[in-house]
């Protein structure tokens, strides 16, 4: 039976819910631990002060683990990658393009426009960047990631019935 697509869109809408409020768990690692290793945190010293492609891409890696586990666990925990490895090796990949696109931004503001304060940081990187690499990630876990896989086909085969039943009685 086919899918109406009022259902297909509850489901996406369902899909879209749990990867943005898995994704908001993640945006907040990621920010708040970027910002804390570029620029400190009241009596935190910045560790990468000067640094902010590296601290954006540990804050990344963090909150990758923290977005893995909640996607394989709930948004998707109803799909198969076929094999965890499989399943692994892709959302790494997807997730290392998502980091490259969300450090462009930052590297146009800091680098080619010499834009190096903490809001520019901020506003480059964690809402544009951010912005650009969730719209990938969506399309690209639904697609390659946590596919969903199309439902066995289920096969029916009519039964030759006899025209005639057969006595006991005699």
């Amino acid at each position: 039976m086919k899918e109406s697509f009022s259902d297909r869109l509850r489901r996406l809408a369902v899909e879209a819910f749990k990867f943005l409020t898995v994704g908001g768990l993640g945006y907040i690692v990621d920010v708040g631990l970027s910002n804390l290793l570029a620029y400190g945190f009241g009596p935190i010293p910045a560790l990468l002060e000067g640094s902010p492609i590296k601290s954006k891409i540990i804050s990344t890696i963090l909150s990758m683990i923290v977005v893995w586990m909640g996607n394989k666990l709930w948004t998707y925990g109803d799909r198969t990658t076929n094999s965890n490895m499989r399943g692994i090796v892709l959302f790494i990949a997807v997730n290392l393009a998502g980091m490259i696109i969300t450090v462009i931004p930052l590297g146009v503001t800091w680098y080619l426009l010499d834009m190096r304060d903490q809001l520019t940081y901020n506003i480059s990187t964690n809402v544009i960047g951010i912005g650009l690499a969730m719209i990938f990630r969506f399309y690209a876990y639904r697609t390659w990631v946590f596919k969903d896989q199309a439902p066995d086909t289920e096969v029916v085969v009519p039964l030759e019935e006899s025209s005639r039943v057969p006595d006991d009685r005699s």
